[in-house]
């Protein structure tokens, strides 16, 4: 009795620091820096690492099974690797204690693991998200490509939506295009399409041309758009 006491309490114990643990990360990012930018990263930073079926999951999951840590550790800084460590080894030892310190240690390594792999890319930590997220067909394309061996897949879809994109932007713009110098009501209609337009254009050439290093280089990219729309129109 003695012993299955000292477990329970050790269990608990176990628990109660990982709550803690958590919670103290969640406040850490939340927003005691630079919280402006904080909640425009949130806004352009949504992808499929924090979800419960995507990649991160997937290969902490094996790398738990496996007891080899390396499966992970290109996904984060190597300035961060001492962290993740620390997180793989504790929750090792509390895998073996049952089923319930079993699943609250995975748990617990994964948020960490999402969590210092996002604050790499300069995005804050909002919690995992469910399975079957619906991430739109990019990035479900993009990673079924590389299963397949081949881009082209990726390719028509990218193509498609940017020919339908461009035509629809265009014909908003073409029938406001010939209007009367005077009438000041249908100049501004012409330009309200043009505007949009040519920002369109632009940040599809960006993208397509420009570096793409992360939630943090995405927004930065936003960001620029943003500042030189203001000063071009």
């Amino acid at each position: 009795m003695n012993s299955i006491s000292s477990r329970k309490i050790q269990v608990v114990a176990i628990v109660g620091l990982i709550i803690i643990e958590r919670v103290a990360s969640r406040l850490l990012d939340m927003g005691f820096g630079p919280g402006m930018e904080a909640g425009l990263l949130f806004l352009w930073g949504i992808g499929h690492c924090d979800t419960l079926d995507g990649p991160l999951a997937t290969l902490a999951k094996r790398a738990l099974e496996e007891k080899n840590v390396n499966l992970v550790l290109p996904w984060v800084r190597a300035e961060d690797d001492h962290e993740i460590h620390h997180a793989f080894d504790h929750a090792q030892a509390v895998r073996g204690l049952g089923p319930q310190a079993r699943a609250l240690a995975d748990r617990h390594f994964l948020e960490t693991l999402v969590r210092i792999h996002r604050a790499g890319e300069g995005a804050p930590f909002t919690g995992l998200k469910p399975a079957g997220l619906d991430l739109g067909p990019a990035v479900p394309a993009a990673d079924h490509a590389l299963e397949e061996g081949s881009a082209e897949k990726v390719v028509r879809l990218l193509v498609d939506a940017v020919r339908a994109g461009v035509h629809a932007h265009f014909r908003a713009v073409a029938e406001k295009r010939v209007f009367d110098p005077n009438d000041v009501a249908a100049g501004r209609r012409y330009v309200e399409a043009y505007v949009p337009y040519v920002h369109y254009v632009e940040r599809l050439w960006e993208a397509a041309t420009g570096p793409v290093h992360g939630h943090h280089a995405e927004h930065a990219s936003q960001a620029y758009g943003a500042e030189h729309a203001m000063h071009h129109h």
